[in-house]
């Protein structure tokens, strides 16, 4: 880590240095929104899981115009604007009372999503190169996730459902934190614009367009495996899990906040071991392993079903978030770094953008079909239906390998020997 730190530049270190605090705002809305809609709100829980997906849904519809703009504008801008409507939408979210005031907040947190992705990753790779670029990937993540850690352990404990006045605290401390990256834009960081100049010679009538940058293969299927395994993974944080652990495995709101910090706790202390391990090694082999691991961390929610309330039942919910918390190690630092090693520099907002979209994709369509199947008591199938997906991932991951560049699935090729005389 001091190694890593040393070599970072000046803004990197800037970009990082907030990154946990900034997190802590999200962390305290994040495991406890769906619950807010229904049990707070009065929302039915099918209605709930659908209020959700529109914060995806805002997100991909912007993320296109958002990677264009990146690419037009450069990064700050973008991400300013992003940090606006992120705080408009919390403030409008503690305090609705209806449907409608909920679907309008959450459509502005979905925005800020849907325009920050792609901007933030494109002005990490301006601002970090070479190796230390998939590092850094990484340990943002880590950081992030001691922010939403700590604020899900916070918010578990402080939020109650009986009082729809916590909840509103909960998310005006989150719309201030969002504040907070708008402070370094337009303070030390105000000089890095994340905007590169095409070269000369570029064709950006066709290279430009997300028509032709998905026609390269590559580009394909790392979308695909993308929106499969958000599917499967994050689209399921907000609404499948803490849905399933309060009405399958009726565990109680501060088991769901605990479960959470679990999940930070293992990123945190793994995520700087598996660095040093995916360094110099495939990154489609750690997808895969991620894969398998995922599986593994289904099953074992699964059981926590199969006696609901118990002891067993809590233990198969933090046992969840330990072992998925071990695959998000290895996804996080390399399919951000996978995309940013295909893009081409002037037109990187644009390959950001897609990696965003196929998440928001995922995003969209996790909610919905955790809300329909929980609503009509059809968690076995819940499970088995991630199970499968995540198997999807893995076949995916190996198609991705063989149409990959081994520079960009993190492998330098090996020297040309050098001939004899």
């Amino acid at each position: 880590m001091r190694a890593f730190w040393a070599a970072l530049p000046t803004e990197g270190r800037w970009l990082l240095s907030t990154v946990a605090i900034q997190t802590l705002g999200r962390g305290l809305t994040l495991p406890f929104t769906v619950i807010y809609l229904h049990e707070v709100r009065g929302f039915d829980l099918g209605l709930s899981g659908t209020l959700m997906s529109l914060i995806a849904v805002a997100g991909l519809i912007v993320t296109g115009p958002g990677g264009s703009l990146t690419d037009r504008l450069g990064a700050r801008v973008i991400l300013l604007a992003g940090c606006v409507t992120a705080f408009a939408g919390n403030a409008l979210l503690a305090f609705a009372e209806t449907p409608a005031a909920a679907a309008v907040g959450l459509i502005l947190i979905g925005i800020n999503f849907g325009v920050s992705w792609p901007a933030f990753n494109a002005l990490i790779a301006a601002v970090v190169e070479g190796d230390i670029r998939q590092q850094y990937f990484g340990v943002n993540f880590a950081l992030v996730n001691v922010g939403i850690g700590v604020g899900g352990v916070v918010g578990g404990l402080y939020v109650d459902v009986s009082d729809a006045g916590t909840f509103t605290t909960i998310f005006l401390v989150d719309a201030l934190t969002a504040l907070i990256p708008a402070a370094l834009l337009l303070g030390p960081l105000r000089h890095v614009h994340g905007r590169a100049e095409a070269p000369v010679d570029a064709d950006l009538a066709s290279e430009a367009s997300y028509r032709a940058i998905l026609r390269q293969p590559a580009v394909l299927w790392l979308t695909g495996l993308t929106f499969v395994a958000v599917f499967v993974g994050y689209g399921q944080f907000e609404a499948g899990l803490p849905g399933y652990g309060r009405q399958v495995a009726e565990l109680s709101t501060q088991i769901i906040g605990i479960s959470f910090a679990v999940n930070t706790v293992w990123i945190v202390l793994m995520q700087f071991t598996v660095l040093t391990r995916l360094t110099g090694r495939r990154r489609t082999r750690a997808i895969m392993v991620m894969a398998g691991v995922w599986v593994l961390a289904w099953l074992a929610l699964g059981g926590a079903g199969l006696v609901p309330g118990s002891a067993i039942a809590a233990a198969g919910m933090l046992t969840f978030m330990a072992v998925f918390a071990f695959g998000e190690t290895l996804m996080q630092p390399t399919i951000p770094a996978i995309a940013n090693d295909l893009a081409s520099d002037h037109i990187r907002g644009r390959y950001n953008a897609l990696s965003s979209a196929a998440f928001q994709g995922g995003a969209i369509l996790g909610p919905v079909v955790a809300g329909f199947l929980l609503e009509h008591d059809l968690g076995a199938t819940y499970v088995a239906v991630m199970v499968a997906g995540c198997v999807a991932v893995g076949l995916m991951a190996v198609a991705l390998e063989r149409r990959i560049s081994p520079a960009a699935n993190g492998v330098s090729p090996e020297p040309s020997p050098i001939p004899g005389p």
